[in-house]
């Protein structure tokens, strides 16, 4: 998922493939708001270069230049000159396509997301009794589906699975069946290919990664990412980049003793902060099984605390623990702010008060004065599926991935 340099350009073709690819990756990563002057002075290209450089990406279909509107967005601080305005290159309507898995142990979720970072909700399925293998047989078959319907627009799938990866293996994932599966081989097997390149990673990290590019931690050079799904995941981010480890499955921050807990853990250690503080632990709290998807009766809970004493006293309890063990972490982490997503957000917008108790009550006392801030995810269930979208783009972002890209005359929709 970091950025890799393809080298350097030797000749004026490759430099030229080289500027392509920087200024599509800058429309990117500014979410289409950018005008072609701005994008000319952030990539300090001459103004006759960017003008047939952007010719070239809206001759090939990959964007289009909008009027450009008299103020720039609130959220995308810019500076405007004098002189006449220019376009806004933005997404293509006939543009790439990243298709994104958010697939989980008991549903999946399949999603679009267009060269600005738009995405669109296609699909979601929850498992029935049958095996993973099935529900991944499942979710290969809706993307050959949406693979058809975009055509030769698509660029490639990114996965977003619940387990920590080596390789590009699940090492530890929820379901017995998913041991030691290459989920990218895999589901590039079942499409025949026919979606591209397929690329996974974990669920939590690219929860953080999404928000390091598009959400709350934008701009953050030192954060910390949790993600509460039916497990807890999280990720520390350096420069927006994420901290993956020596084997990329750093982040397991559930599986650590951060609440005090004594029980056994799936995992195979004890304590695990994921059984006091996740989707599994609020149903338990609360005296409710784990049948059908945990998150969706794990959000019911929080959504009917307010009058049932029950769930009232499971969120309290959970908010606690979710606040204590985000405390061990900033001692342990230091980072500047830290992102909330899936149910952490959810939980901290429902018990404020008791998240933040527990998380000053566990911090190091120099850092009670000006402790990190929590701030929750601004895209929501996307955040997941953002994530795995930028894995496709990052790849299609270069002057190699770009070479991929078919002529107007061949693409289908």
């Amino acid at each position: 998922m970091v950025r890799r340099d393809e080298g350097a350009a030797t000749t004026s073709a490759e430099l030229r493939a080289h500027n392509l690819a920087r200024l599509l990756r800058a429309v990117h990563d500014g979410a289409g708001q950018l005008t072609r002057a701005e994008l000319t002075r952030q990539l300090s290209l001459a103004r006759g270069t960017a003008t047939v450089l952007v010719r070239d990406l809206a001759g090939r279909q990959l964007i289009e230049e909008l009027p450009s509107p008299a103020d720039s967005p609130a959220d995308v601080p810019v500076q405007r000159t004098r002189g006449r305005p220019t376009g806004v290159p933005s997404a293509h309507p006939h543009g790439p396509v990243a298709l994104a898995v958010d697939l989980r142990d008991d549903s999946f979720t399949v999603a679009a997301f267009e060269l600005t970072g738009r995405g669109t909700v296609l699909d979601r399925q929850e498992r029935d009794t049958r095996s993973g293998t099935a529900m991944l047989a499942d979710a290969a078959a809706r993307l050959t589906i949406r693979r058809r319907q975009f055509g030769d627009r698509v660029i490639g799938v990114g996965v977003a699975v619940p387990s920590p990866l080596s390789g590009g293996t699940m090492v530890q994932p929820t379901l017995p069946d998913w041991q030691d599966v290459d989920v990218a081989g895999l589901l590039g097997v079942l499409t025949a290919d026919e979606a591209g390149p397929v690329l996974a990673g974990n669920d939590a990290t690219l929860a953080g990664l999404a928000e390091a590019r598009r959400g709350v931690l934008r701009g953050v050079s030192v954060a910390l990412h949790l993600h509460v799904a039916t497990g807890i995941g999280g990720v520390l981010l350096v420069g927006g980049q994420p901290v993956t480890g020596a084997r990329g499955s750093a982040g397991e921050f559930g599986h650590m003793p951060l609440a005090g807990g004594s029980g056994p853990c799936r995992c195979g250690s004890t304590g695990c902060w994921e059984l006091d503080a996740g989707a599994r632990g609020l149903l338990r709290a609360a005296g409710l099984g784990e049948q059908g998807d945990r998150m969706v009766q794990a959000t019911r809970v929080i959504a009917v605390a307010a009058d049932d004493p029950g769930c009232a006293r499971a969120l309290a309890q959970v908010a606690r623990a979710l606040g204590r063990g985000i405390g061990a972490l900033v001692n342990a982490q230091d980072p500047e702010v830290v992102g909330l997503s899936g149910l952490a957000a959810e939980i901290h917008g429902a018990a404020p008060d008791a998240v933040r108790t527990a998380y000053l009550a566990a911090l190091m006392r120099f850092r009670r004065p000006q402790p990190p801030a929590l701030l929750p995810s601004t895209l929501g269930d996307l955040g997941t599926l953002t994530g795995a979208s930028e894995l496709v783009f990052d790849a299609f972002l270069t002057p190699r991935g770009l070479g991929t890209w078919p002529p107007p005359a061949r693409k289908t929709a």
